[in-house]
């Protein structure tokens, strides 16, 4: 079973599903914000956070924990992996899913590879380290973006001096999660697919591949926000979800 952080109750529950090296806390912000109109739900996927560890990370795995989750009918928010595993679960088990928010994925494979931050935890020397403070210093010579590195030590037990993340699936898996498996299936109800002006992971030419699966896909754009676009510019992506889910 995943593990929950819940907010809120009421109104039609909204499920939260974060991205690749992420964790529920990553929106708890939006999530708290949220639950104004109801019950809203972010979970730490399998081999992150608090939740379990198993070497199948697939998105058909993926999904179905999500299914497990999810009473009746929900609302569903992915960003990045999380927006894949939320796509799979809308394909996989459409009867799950009232209203689909998928935050700057597409369902396409992706070239890129994220190997490089699994190689930079791996290789961060933990002896010793007391605080936060202590892991970012010795965490900045391998991984210089003050940002991507303050999200990647979000996981990091400094008591433990253990990484809240199962490197070693994530990296026999990482084929996997920046590819995409395809789905024999559609999704008919209202999808929203938010992506950041600034972000490349949702392109034009992606449309039409998403509209095959998701024919009542809308699309939106965050001015002034990349790929980790809930982190930057929180109020405008709550504003966006909120039009969309109450629409």
């Amino acid at each position: 079973m995943l593990e929950r952080r819940t907010e809120g109750t009421g109104g039609t529950p909204l499920l939260i599903a974060h991205g690749l090296f992420g964790s529920a806390r990553n929106w708890g912000v939006i999530a708290k914000r949220l639950s104004d109109r109801g019950q809203v739900t972010a979970v730490d996927m399998r081999n992150h956070g608090a939740s379990f560890w198993d070497d199948d990370h697939s998105y058909a795995a993926l999904a179905d924990d999500l299914a497990d989750v999810v009473e009746d009918q929900w609302d569903v928010l992915g960003h990045s992996m999380g927006g894949k595993a939320s796509m799979a679960l809308a394909l996989r088990h459409p009867d799950k899913v009232r209203r689909l928010v998928v935050a700057d994925i597409a369902p396409v494979a992706y070239e890129h590879s994220q190997q490089q931050f699994i190689d930079a935890m791996r290789r961060l020397d933990l002896d010793g380290i007391e605080s936060r403070k202590e892991a970012d210093a010795r965490f900045a010579e391998l991984v210089p973006d003050d940002g991507v590195r303050a999200f990647l030590l979000q996981s990091l037990d400094t008591q433990k001096k253990e990484w809240r993340l199962n490197l070693d699936a994530l990296d026999a898996q990482m084929d996997s999660i920046v590819g995409w498996d395809e789905i024999d299936g559609r999704f008919d109800r209202p999808a929203l697919f938010l992506s950041g002006e600034d972000s490349d992971y949702v392109r034009k030419d992606h449309h039409d591949r998403i509209r095959d699966l998701f024919p009542k896909a809308r699309f939106a754009r965050i001015p002034g926000a990349g790929h980790w676009l809930h982190a930057e510019k929180p109020r405008a992506v709550e504003d966006s979800i909120r039009a969309f889910l109450d629409a």
